[in-house]
């Protein structure tokens, strides 16, 4: 008996526009500017595909020049359709390089859709006794299964794959065969291809005729059975109904052949030029995936069973190393990636780098050391935990393609006196310490006893400056600016698991060549990224706010915060019993027990037995969703809903709070130890990682209480929470030069209150709460460029009233909206908006044709400026207070950074004066027509404070 062979067709278009849209809040852009979301995305669906099915064949299908037989039928057809964006646009050249160069078939057909292309070769293939996964998320294609035709829904924000055969189908649609999936669609229509379907018919509907009349023909000949308005539309829309039907059949008989020989996955035609092509890209980690499919003989079938032996183990053996020798029929065919991306490695670059020995060696280098203007350094160490790292070494470098090493005992005591001797050059305020990610570095030496003092250069950081789009770890930037490919560090110690060696196992020549390449990637990195600094009028930002921020955040994190365990323990216990009584009710609800923490579950009680609302939303998958967004627009309106928010709100705050937080703290200091990321937000902010302490919940009573457990370090000690007051309508109001909200904060008003006054026109002490809600939703919503429609879903308000609002509201702030549309216009021209202090946010969509991504650049335009600004401004009050700290010989200590808030562990004999620094500096940190306002508040834990 033979297995049948499996045949993949994928649906190119729907995958490109599927890849491109998963990566639309964060697009993928390369140190070109150019967007290569699309393509990846591609990829990354064709990689998964190969990985995971191993097929026999496979092809790709693309559209070509729309389906010039529905179009006749109907003009309107697809017309609804923003215009492709032009990143998709710019892709399909790539994409098609990419399969030639796989040997992968590319097939279309002018006038053709690919859907029609599928449906064809797949029929085709069906009768030469293969199995045929059409690899789309395109639902329509459900009329084409059957039992050798299945569609195969690539896996999508955290859900798997989904194979439909025909029950799947069945259960779906609706129906008992897939074709009627047909009429199905004929009859409720298709939003997406602008099919009309019969008015008034829905997806319910739809399946109720399926069910009773089995197609559409005969559910127009029966038209007497039906019922009122529904019988006349039906009626009255025959016609149409016909042909929507006949615009949602696939055709299965279009000019194409099913190529047994050409489809069949191979060897890639040109592995070197797909390598090309990705590096071209700066796609590293799409070119380890290829080359590691390409090991594993994926893409060699044909090989024997002991070349597929040997490309295994050839595989575990050069991980890392760029280096791949592979086995097919034909021999050993030797690949490497960085030769063939015409990268520059050890290997082929000439360099110079020397270990420092102890005695005269060591001395004469500390003389040149000290001699230097800029020096690039970089530590080895035995932990990523700045807390448990022992220094290994340290590589120094000044010069392109030289550099030294100094090798460190294991033994703490015997590495002292070394470090003491390094001690003037950290600590030096006329040499320039270079380092990529040089916090961490310098938290490391801090435990040695060494400050690293300015002046500094981080190129992490320079880079982020530069570009925040894009990544900034320094073995891509390495690539990317100076075409040279680092060493890995897998290549040195091994992938990670049991069997990695430790750094200081690593035999000292190795270590050597690893170390100060770092080192020497990094100085010639500072020596580029110094001039594009230049370049993009982003030294100053860089120089005045960055820099100097990275000192702060540096004492900051060594300080850490104090934690109340015992607090923590008893708090985790209260919830416990909150959470089963909380059980006990919904389940009471319910009249059932059930597994509340399962979407399906939880849907099918709420939705399917207790049918909550008429028609509740669905996920992709065909489950009722409960998502976050769709229970909280209807928890107002039923008791377990409310609750199930509540379980969820409760479970949350245990396991990533309360039971979490005495985990990190550290043995060595008895404290937490948070993380402050400068290089990830696009607008500036901070971002607090291990723990992240920006996402502690305020909204809810026990939310707010996970603050209690942020203790002062003794009795001698208060904690004071400084916060800014509505930072950000501050300045919108002095960036819009809108008189009448500067006037409001010039006068000390509430502005939210003002706000409702003017827009609902009463007297301000009139104001009502609701009214004062509804203001305040509206003026923050403003920064995120709020509709109508959301609007409605945050208040009370229906989407009328709530339009009329927003409308009412521009009418009395009318500078404002001249603001919005000014830095819409700014960007479009420009392709950046800029905060207050300089710092660039680029929004290369701005122009896009397409309507959903241009609006999302749109409303980046409008927000980077108002939220980055907000950022650079906390920034500089902490760069400051630090800096009189400092000079007033100040005990206290700053401790976090919460968004628009900053911590502090004061001691009580120095809190009158603290307090006045603090609310001077941050009061006064930038000058605007608007007052920034400070509220300040002391106590016991952080929430008193708070």
């Amino acid at each position: 008996m033979t297995t049948k062979k499996r045949l993949f067709l994928l649906d190119a278009y729907a995958l490109i526009f599927r890849g491109y849209y998963a990566f639309i809040k964060n697009p993928r852009i390369n140190s070109k500017g150019q967007d290569t979301s699309a393509i990846l995305g591609f990829v990354n669906s064709l990689f998964d595909v190969i990985k995971r099915e191993n097929p026999d064949h496979l092809a790709v299908c693309f559209d070509k020049d729309g389906s010039v037989e529905r179009t006749e039928l109907f003009p309107e057809y697809k017309a609804n359709r923003d215009e492709t964006p032009q990143a998709i646009r710019d892709a399909i050249p790539y994409i098609k390089a990419i399969l030639e160069a796989m040997n992968i078939p590319s097939v279309e057909l002018s006038g053709m859709e690919a859907d029609d292309v599928i449906g064809t070769l797949a029929k085709q293939a069906e009768k030469q006794n293969y199995t045929v996964y059409m690899v789309t998320p395109d639902k329509d294609f459900a009329q084409l299964v059957s039992e050798n035709i299945f569609m195969y829904r690539p896996a999508r924000l955290g859900n798997g794959i989904e194979i439909w055969g025909i029950p799947e189908v069945q259960k779906k649609f609706g129906v008992k065969t897939p074709d009627q999936v047909i009429d199905f669609l004929g009859m409720m229509g298709d939003s997406a291809d602008n099919i009309p379907g019969l008015p008034g018919v829905g997806e319910k509907t739809a399946m109720k005729f399926i069910a009773e009349f089995g197609t559409m023909e005969n559910l127009l000949a029966n038209t007497d059975k039906l019922k009122g308005k529904m019988k006349e539309k039906v009626e009255a829309n025959a016609e149409l109904g016909l042909l929507s039907k006949q615009l949602a059949t696939i055709c299965i008989d279009c000019d194409v052949t099913f190529d047994e020989e050409a489809y069949e996955l191979s060897e890639p035609a040109e592995a070197e030029k797909v390598v090309e092509i990705f590096t071209e890209l700066e796609f590293r980690r799409a070119t380890e995936q290829f080359l590691k499919l390409y090991k594993r003989g994926v893409a060699s079938a044909e090989a024997t069973p002991e070349a597929k032996e040997t490309n295994k183990k050839t595989a575990s053996q050069t991980a890392g190393t760029g280096q791949f020798s592979l086995f097919g029929n034909d021999g050993e065919i030797n690949i490497d990636v960085n030769e063939i991306a015409g990268y520059k490695t050890l290997a082929n670059n000439p360099h110079l780098y020397q270990v420092v020995e102890e005695g005269l060696g060591f001395e004469l280098f500390l003389q040149k050391l000290m001699q230097q203007n800029s020096v690039c350094f970089d530590t080895e160490t035995t932990s990523l935990n700045t807390f448990e790292a022992d220094l290994v070494g340290i590589a120094f470098s000044w010069e392109k393609g030289k550099g030294f090493y100094i090798p460190f005992p294991p033994e703490r005591e015997k590495s002292l006196p070394i470090i003491e001797k390094l001690k003037p050059f950290f600590e030096s305020k006329t040499i320039e310490k270079v380092a990529h990610n040089l916090k961490y570095d310098a938290k490391v030496l801090a435990n040695y006893g060494v400050e690293v003092k300015a002046p500094i250069f981080d190129t992490m950081l320079a880079h982020y400056i530069i570009n925040p789009d894009m990544r900034h770890n320094m073995d891509v930037l390495s690539e990317t600016y100076l075409n040279y490919a680092p060493q890995s560090i897998e290549e040195l110690i091994g992938k990670k698991g049991k069997n990695q060696k430790k750094m200081s196992e690593v035999p000292l020549k190795d270590q050597t060549e690893y170390a100060v390449e770092d080192a020497d990637v990094t100085f010639q990195l500072k020596q580029i990224f110094s001039e594009e600094l230049k370049a993009t009028n982003s030294l100053k930002i860089y120089e005045n706010i960055e820099l100097p921020l990275l000192e702060v955040l540096t004492k900051m994190e060594l300080e850490g915060i104090k934690i109340d365990r015992d607090f923590l323990e008893q708090f985790s216990k209260d919830l416990d019993k909150e959470i089963i009584e909380l059980e006990k009710q919904i389940y009471n609800e319910a009249g059932e027990e059930f597994n509340i923490a399962s979407p399906k579950q939880l849907g099918d009680i709420l939705f399917g037995k207790l049918k909550l609302i008429d028609k509740p939303k669905k996920t992709k998958t065909g489950q009722y969703s409960t998502a976050e967004d769709v229970l909280s627009y209807l928890a107002k309106d039923h008791q377990i809903i409310a609750d199930v928010l509540a379980y969820r709100g409760l479970v949350k705050l245990k396991s990533t709070y309360v039971d979490a937080l005495p985990k990190e703290i550290e043995n060595k200091t008895g404290r937490v130890h948070t993380e402050y990321a400068q290089a990830v937000a696009a607008t500036g902010r901070l971002s607090s990682n291990n723990p992240n302490l920006q996402n502690i919940p305020i909204r809810t009573e026990r939310g707010r209480e996970v603050r209690k457990a942020f203790v002062p370090r003794d009795e001698n000690h208060i904690l004071l929470a400084a916060d800014y007051s509505q930072i950000e309508l501050r300045i919108i109001a002095a960036l819009s030069n809108e008189e009448t909200m500067i006037k409001a904060f010039q006068q000390g008003e509430d502005i939210h209150a003002s706000t409702a006054a003017k827009v609902f026109n009463v007297p301000i002490e009139e104001v009502t709460r609701e009214q004062r809600s509804n203001a305040k939703t509206v003026n923050f919503g403003i920064i995120y460029g709020v509709s109508a429609f959301g609007l409605s879903n945050q208040t009370d308000l229906n989407r009328t009233e709530a339009k009329e609002l927003i409308e009412t509201y521009y009418k009395t702030y009318p500078k404002l909206r001249g603001f919005i549309d000014d830095k819409i216009d700014f960007a479009r021209e420009h392709e950046y908006v800029e905060t207050v202090l300089g710092r660039r946010r680029y929004l290369k969509d701005i122009n896009a044709r397409n309507h959903v991504v241009r609006s999302g650049a749109e409303r980046n335009a409008v927000n980077a400026p108002i939220q980055g600004s907000a950022a650079d401004i906390i920034k500089l009050a902490m760069i400051n207070i630090q800096k009189v700290f400092e000079e007033k010989s100040i005990q206290s200590k700053m401790l976090l950074q919460v968004h628009d808030e900053l911590v502090f562990d004061v001691l009580k004999t120095e809190l009158e004066d603290v307090k006045k620094i603090i609310k001077h500096e941050m009061e006064n940190a930038f000058q605007m027509a608007v007052p920034l306002e400070v509220e300040i508040g002391v106590g016991e834990n952080w929430l008193e404070a708070h």
